[in-house]
């Protein structure tokens, strides 16, 4: 490649969440002008839990302007593995910072303009068309020099960038999710939990929990919030008909807070009484509210086509298990924004396909080795 004396381009980002955000906060920052089409019409903010700190993300944090200070952590200093009465199996000494996905959204939702950030404008119709890219949002018809496919799972820029394989897989488990005030934990509950990673499994599940921020960022104790994850076995037809019970399309592989029905909520807490240990089983039932996401399995054959891109979800779905979805997102933005810097959009597109498709595919497997490793099929 040649480099070129660096220029802007217009950019429309699909998809308003973490890995649309990275990369429209690094290139609004590269002096590119950005709009994100986000389909959501009230905004993402409650929609994600917990995540663990990985390097990528405080590396694009900085590249984007915001300081560390913008994204507080929880701090954990051990790992610890319960039996099924609750009893410490193993323990290890292990430092680890945990962020809470809504304070990171805000962070980097606050490097977008406001008026560069479009509710309720999912993109569609997208259409391939030379040195531009054409598509479809509710508020209209729209072209841009560059499109990012950062619309998540069920990406609609995947179909324009990889048609002959855009679907992903369901791999037959799913998590439930909650997301609780510590204050609401008993003395005893957090004498087992807090200040450390703990696991459990069984035949059939695993769960784990952690502390992280309060939701304006608290750090200190009393103010945070434990969010906890429940891995079970869910088969296709189950999740099927717990979709069609929450109102939701039959092939429909997710619930967001207050989406459950009441009766699957209160299963749940039933289930968790007498399948995990009493630690996890009762923070279980402090969850009003709890959220489903199914496990899927999705790489794109290639992570480019004419001016698209696919970025994050879009481009690969990796297993939970990696604790690196978020991480890959920022890695892809990073990469990305750099080569823009120093060349046209093509040379750009086809290094940002050669060095990021090998990193997805990387990532993907090792997930599929630590699901495998787990009771869950």
């Amino acid at each position: 490649m040649t480099a070129l004396r660096p220029s802007t381009h217009d950019v429309a980002v699909a998809g308003g969440s973490l890995g649309g955000l990275f990369a429209a906060a690094l290139l609004h920052r590269n002096g590119h002008r950005v709009d994100v089409f986000e389909e959501s019409a009230r905004g993402l903010r409650t929609r994600g839990a917990g995540l663990v700190a990985q390097n990528e993300i405080f590396t694009a944090l900085a590249a984007a302007g915001l300081s560390d200070s913008a994204v507080p952590g929880v701090t954990s200093t051990e790992r610890i593995t319960l039996d099924r009465a609750g009893g410490v199996q193993y323990r290890q000494q292990a430092t680890q910072t945990q962020l809470s996905w809504d304070r990171l959204y805000d962070a980097l939702r606050s490097a977008v303009p406001d008026d560069r950030y479009h509710l309720g404008a999912a993109v569609d119709d997208v259409r391939l068309d030379g040195d531009r890219v054409r598509f479809r949002t509710a508020q209209g018809d729209h072209d841009a020099g560059l499109l990012i496919g950062a619309d998540g799972a069920q990406s609609r820029v995947r179909r324009a960038v990889a048609p002959e394989h855009a679907d992903n897989r369901y791999v037959g488990y799913a998590i439930w999710r909650g997301l609780i005030p510590e204050s609401v934990v008993t003395a005893d509950v957090a004498a087992v939990l807090f200040g450390r990673m703990a696991f459990y499994t069984g035949p059939g599940e695993h769960a784990l929990g952690y502390l992280i921020p309060g939701p304006d960022g608290e750090t200190a104790p009393g103010s945070r919030r434990y969010n906890w994850v429940w891995y079970r076995r869910l088969d296709s037809d189950a999740l099927s008909t717990l979709m069609q019970a929450a109102g939701r399309s039959s092939d429909s592989t997710s619930l967001g807070p207050g989406q459950t029905p009441p009766d699957a909520a209160a299963s749940l807490v039933e289930q968790a009484l007498d399948q995990l240990p009493p630690a996890f089983a009762a923070v279980v039932g402090l969850e009003s509210r709890p959220f489903l996401q199914g496990v899927l399995d999705y790489v794109a054959p290639r992570l480019t086509r004419g001016h698209a891109l696919l970025l994050g979800d879009a481009a690969a779905v990796v297993r939970p298990h990696t604790a690196m979805g978020a991480a890959k997102a920022a890695g892809d933005a990073l990469d990305l924004a750099a080569l823009l810097q120093d060349f046209s959009i093509e040379d750009s597109l086809r290094a940002y396909n050669s060095a990021r498709l090998p990193i997805a595919r990387d990532i993907a497997r090792y997930g599929v080795a630590l699901g495998d490793a787990l009771p869950l099929r």
